[in-house]
């Protein structure tokens, strides 16, 4: 992966912001398409599977599997609406955003609010906590009780992280809140009002599909992309080489630069993610639609190269577990204990 400074210090990262204003403006047009491409072949896909579970549980689970690669794209949309980034009419953004958030089990509002906590304090060591991964440094991981550290190391198994977490943060710790609880109605109502349509979506499911549709089918795609998304938010920060900082020392654009990385993904999966990994890119400019994403890449080589990874090279980020702040890197377990 690169991150050397070397390859982004012909601009300062803060220099960025002016650069990639001329590609906020979404298109309306273009913006329409991009969400019919990904809700038409969604639903498509789960009526074909619903009718598939009839004859074969298996061939019914596998287009589930694919279907997720639609809902994904559909979680991305929602991430656009929550930046303001996908039509120019905000009321139109919120409520695409609020409707795609009962498939997606994610109440829209409260997202939006702790997604926003993360943009504004990715990387710094003093805000952490809401919207993102957590990650202990050395120091604090040392200096927790043998039950702590088990339940850490836990809580960072690649297993749990994306496998049984996912599962988790969507379907139950997403239907509170949580973090918001206490800062007004407006967040019990995105809660409450997203768990009350989806109830409703899954009485139709069983209604008209039987249990065998909602555990066939259902469950597959919202878990399948769950875990893809999860892993993607997961490798956008939980890099090697990513940036941390104590407040004092924190920057915000260079903490957006620095660390969030640009995952390089073959053109098919980078549809499917709707350029998200074009990481470093969206924090330094968070309103830039995410089909303008790969026009900046195309007129600014310098942002190819910063925080490059590939597939292959972000398996290894599933080791790293701490923040060194003496190596200024993250490592592993086994790293930390040598």
């Amino acid at each position: 992966m690169s991150n050397d400074p070397r390859t982004h210090n012909q601009r300062e990262a803060r220099e960025w912001v002016s650069v990639l204003a001329k590609y906020r403006e979404p298109n309306t047009l273009r913006s329409s398409y991009e969400l019919g491409v990904s809700v038409i072949p969604f639903v498509a896909l789960w009526a074909a599977a619903c009718y598939m579970a009839s004859f074969s549980y298996t061939a019914a689970f596998f287009i589930a599997l694919l279907n997720g690669g639609f809902l994904l794209r559909m979680f991305c949309i929602q991430h656009d609406c929550g930046h303001g980034s996908f039509f120019d009419n905000r009321t139109l953004s919120d409520w695409v955003g609020r409707v795609l958030g009962v498939f997606t089990l994610t109440p829209y509002d409260v997202w939006r609010r702790t997604h926003s906590i993360h943009h504004s304090h990715a990387g710094d060591l003093d805000h952490r906590g809401i919207g993102d991964v957590m990650t202990l440094t050395v120091e604090e991981y040392n200096a927790r009780t043998p039950l702590k550290r088990f339940m850490y190391r836990l809580y960072r198994h690649p297993a749990v992280m994306f496998g049984l977490g996912p599962s988790y943060l969507f379907v139950l710790q997403n239907r509170l809140p949580l973090g918001l609880m206490s800062q007004g109605r407006k967040y019990w109502i995105s809660a409450m009002g997203t768990n009350a349509a989806m109830a409703f979506v899954v009485f139709l499911i069983v209604f008209f599909g039987g249990w065998q549709a909602l555990v066939f089918v259902t469950l597959p795609t919202v878990l399948f992309a769950a875990s893809v998304g999860v892993w993607l938010f997961y490798v956008q920060h939980q890099f090697e080489e990513t940036h941390w900082k104590n407040t004092e020392d924190w920057k915000l654009h260079e903490a957006a630069l620095e660390g969030s990385s640009h995952y390089d993904l073959p053109v098919v999966l980078r549809w499917f993610t709707a350029n998200i990994g074009i990481h470093h890119v969206h924090h330094l400019y968070s309103r830039i639609p995410f089909y303008r994403l790969t026009d900046v890449l195309r007129d600014n080589e310098e942002l190819v190269h910063c925080g490059r990874m590939t597939l292959r090279q972000s398996l290894r980020c599933a080791r790293l577990d701490l923040w060194d702040a003496s190596k200024n890197r993250l490592v592993s377990f086994k790293e930390a204990h040598s």
